[in-house]
């Protein structure tokens, strides 16, 4: 009797270990007595006790950080980056097969493409062209795993630490190219001033009365501003363009 329950319990363990269940975003590569036969999942599937081994493989984008590198530029500037990495597995028999660790191996070829390529490059270069530089760490990294049936979708420049001789070079030259815009400017808007200037002379040169109605404007304007008597001088010329128009009126 206990021997017929022992055998039932057993049975029922073995019966429950074959059966396995793979959610949508895993894939589970299945290897029968050390050999390869592929991958199932999603769902439900049964394994051969003794016989089968399964690996499970994650299908889901993989954010990993790739940690700060020491790096000397193109133009002999030290630095610290660091960036980060989003890929996913395609393959998860090539992931499982073809690589002994594929988040290890991958954050490795990371790493050393990052201190290839921008110790390839110009500060300034890295500095205002990291678009470019993250689309082509992502074109050879990806290169790189894919016999691993690794796919990498991104890589994003996180970091980039200066020396602090080098932040105070850059924050004398911002202060230098600011301060030059500003004489730029203020020398566009004295040019300006003078053109208009020069124009309203030469208008004025060619049309005098214009200079005595802009002398009534001013002091009319002066009488509004001020509460108070005012002695001004008054141009002959304003007054012989009124006499002028009564003789007329007059003949």
């Amino acid at each position: 009797m206990e021997f017929s329950l022992i055998l039932v319990i057993v049975i029922v363990f073995l019966l429950l270990s074959t059966i396995k269940v793979i959610p949508e975003y895993e894939r589970a590569v299945i290897f029968r007595l050390g050999r390869l036969i592929g991958f199932k999942g999603p769902g439900i599937f049964i394994l051969v006790p003794f016989i089968d081994k399964m690996v499970k493989v994650s299908l889901r984008t993989i954010t990993m950080d790739i940690e700060p590198q020491d790096i000397i530029t193109k133009d002999n500037i030290s630095i610290k980056v660091n960036a980060v990495l989003y890929f996913k597995v395609l393959h998860p028999d090539k992931a499982i097969v073809e690589v002994e660790n594929y988040l290890y191996a991958t954050n490795q070829i990371s790493q050393t493409t990052l201190r290839s390529i921008l110790g390839q490059s110009d500060l300034d270069e890295i500095l205002s062209e990291r678009e470019s530089i993250n689309h082509k760490l992502q074109s050879i990294i990806d290169d790189s795993t894919e016999p691993w049936g690794v796919k990498v979708t991104s890589v994003e420049l996180k970091q980039i630490d200066l020396p602090i001789e080098m932040q105070r070079a850059m924050a004398k030259q911002a202060e230098a190219e600011r301060e030059r815009r500003s004489k730029v400017i203020h020398a566009e808007g004295e040019y300006q001033a003078a053109q208009k200037l020069t124009d309203a002379a030469k208008t004025i040169e060619t049309h005098p009365t214009a200079l005595q109605l802009r002398y009534l404007q001013t002091l009319s304007e002066i009488a509004t501003e001020k509460n108070s008597t005012i002695i001004f001088p008054l141009p002959i010329d304003i007054i012989k363009v009124f006499t002028d128009a009564m003789n007329k009126e007059i003949k």
